[in-house]
């Protein structure tokens, strides 16, 4: 890539796993709007995503955007997923669209069809292999405001990519956790990203061709009820971890 890639939510926890592997792999320019807490040697902005202008100087030049900037809870109230998560992507997607930026890599989330885990599902799904599988074709179903507003990111990269043919890729992000699964939590396990992964998945999302794409971002789990077949034919991505594989240890 001619230019920087610009990772918004530099602060944050799945940035802290993208950077920690990938950090010599790129030139990256990291934007949030509190300081780091790590010294990456990046170029840092100081800026939040909600401010237009701030964001039109912060894309200009880059050759991708990992869009992950946003109010990342679960019960996180409506006007503060409409502020950060849903005007702040469109204005992300919208200075990248103008810039003509290569691609966009947007973190979604498991949030977005939340809602497919009903009472007569689960623990079901968290446990087969078959009984239900979850695979990017399926319509948005969220189960919070959180949910809503990674759908609406999801429809928005449609949008940019349909109308001004801005590539996007959409990861439904799972359970990301640094040293090892959760114990006893099946959906977390079912779920489990590791951080080998998770950097793993967004390096092929910055170097694969595609369209526009909505795939599932989980390691290789035994119980995996979100299928990661479109990630490995689309973007090449090969994960290495199993959150089985630590069964033996507990």
């Amino acid at each position: 890539m001619d230019g920087p890639v610009l990772l918004t939510g530099a602060a944050g926890r799945v940035a802290e796993a993208i950077l920690d592997h990938l950090g010599d792999s790129y030139r990256w320019r990291l934007l949030d709007r509190d300081p780091p807490e790590k010294d990456y040697s990046h170029e840092y902005v100081l800026a939040d995503v909600t401010d237009a202008e701030a964001v039109r100087d912060a894309v200009a030049g880059a050759s991708a955007v990992v869009h992950l900037a946003g109010d990342p809870r679960p019960d996180a109230s409506w006007d503060s997923v409409l502020a950060n998560n849903i005007d702040g992507t469109e204005t992300v997607l919208d200075a990248a669209a103008e810039e003509g930026v290569g691609k966009i890599v947007l973190a979604s989330s498991n949030h977005a069809v939340g809602g497919y885990e009903t009472d007569d599902r689960v623990p079901t799904i968290y446990r087969s292999h078959d009984a239900y599988r979850l695979d990017g074709t399926e319509l948005p179903r969220p189960g919070n405001f959180y949910g809503v507003s990674k759908a609406t990111g999801e429809l928005l990269a449609r949008y940019y990519y349909d109308t001004y043919g801005l590539p996007a890729v959409c990861l439904r992000i799972g359970n990301l956790t640094k040293e090892r699964p959760p114990r006893d939590y099946e959906r977390g396990q079912a779920m489990w990203l590791s951080y080998r992964d998770c950097a793993h998945l967004f390096d092929r999302s910055l170097q694969a061709d595609y369209g526009y794409e909505i795939v599932y971002g989980i390691s290789d789990n035994d119980r995996k009820y979100y299928s990661i077949d479109r990630a490995r034919e689309v973007l090449g991505y090969d994960p290495q971890d199993n959150s089985a594989e630590y069964d033996a240890e507990d």
